[in-house]
């Protein structure tokens, strides 16, 4: 018989609840989320059902990860809808605190994870990954899980969390799942549900730009300026798509290759109106 959802608000009992499981014997996986949650995320809590006895969730929009000019005000949050997806999934605890209950009175301190976090989203989004780092870092804290599970399309904020975690020897196990798209190949997001049906229809040359980068490359392409010129061309073409960035990587790292000659990502951010969007493919 499937457990009920346990909610709770403070960050003793969501700590107490987990290391109770533990002293059972029983490993946890836990999946931290903003919320406005798809199948991407629900994805992830059918990995962490897969490998663990139990599965906990968060749901919290952190003001830290985002920008003055950001949506955070905006976000999405269908707290009710949420709990329902993951009470049908299996989910057993989530975390849902108050910013006062993660950010109390004087809060001073942050994480700063060095060279991983410096460019493409860092350039892009100054402050994001130390407002990333430090929520996670305090969520695995608040809850003390066996594995936690982040999505693919998050790329390099998932070295982010890697990072941080073996730097400061965190006793948790990091694991990182494929990108779940829409049929159209659009990478699911919670942000999506912003765009125009023209707007969704243009930001589909970014998944486009991805399929035809890989093409290139198992044609024999091994110049990565070729490859991003012809990436660029695309989206150009689609019109109302403002680039940001296309990254051509080491895979697992954030350092460009100007020749592949071995495993790639291919990361790209841009604005399709005024919805920003990511999206990436590993390569080899």
């Amino acid at each position: 018989m499937p457990r009920s959802l346990q909610v709770i608000n403070g960050v003793e009992a969501m700590r107490t609840a987990i290391r109770e499981v533990q002293r059972g014997g029983e490993t946890v996986g836990f999946v931290p989320t903003m919320g406005a949650l798809h199948e991407g995320h629900l994805s992830l809590i059918d990995a962490a059902a897969a490998e663990c006895d139990r599965v906990a969730a968060s749901i919290f929009v952190n003001p830290t990860q985002f920008g003055p000019n950001e949506d955070f005000t905006k976000y999405p949050r269908p707290l009710e809808r949420d709990l329902d997806l993951l009470r049908e999934r299996g989910c057993e605890f989530v975390f849902v605190p108050e910013a006062a209950e993660m950010y109390p009175a004087g809060y001073g301190t942050s994480i700063d994870v060095g060279a991983v976090a410096v460019p493409w989203e860092g350039v892009a989004r100054p402050g994001h990954f130390s407002g990333v780092a430090t929520v996670v870092l305090k969520l695995f804290e608040c809850v003390p899980a066996d594995r936690a599970y982040f999505g693919r399309k998050d790329y390099q904020q998932t070295l982010v969390v890697k990072r941080m975690a073996a730097d400061l020897n965190l006793p948790v196990d990091v694991r990182v799942c494929a990108i779940i798209r829409d049929a159209d190949g659009l990478a699911l997001s919670s942000r999506n549900v912003y765009l125009s049906p023209d707007e969704r229809r243009r930001a589909l040359s970014l998944s486009q730009s991805l399929r035809l980068a890989e093409e290139i490359i198992s044609g024999g392409e091994r110049k990565a300026l070729v490859v991003r010129e012809r990436m660029l061309a695309l989206l150009a073409a689609a019109g109302g798509v403002n680039v940001e960035y296309v990254a051509i990587v080491r895979d697992q790292t954030v350092d460009e290759v100007a020749t592949i000659d071995g495993p790639v990502t291919i990361a790209i951010a841009a604005k399709v109106g005024t919805t920003r969007l990511i999206d990436n493919v590993r390569i080899g």
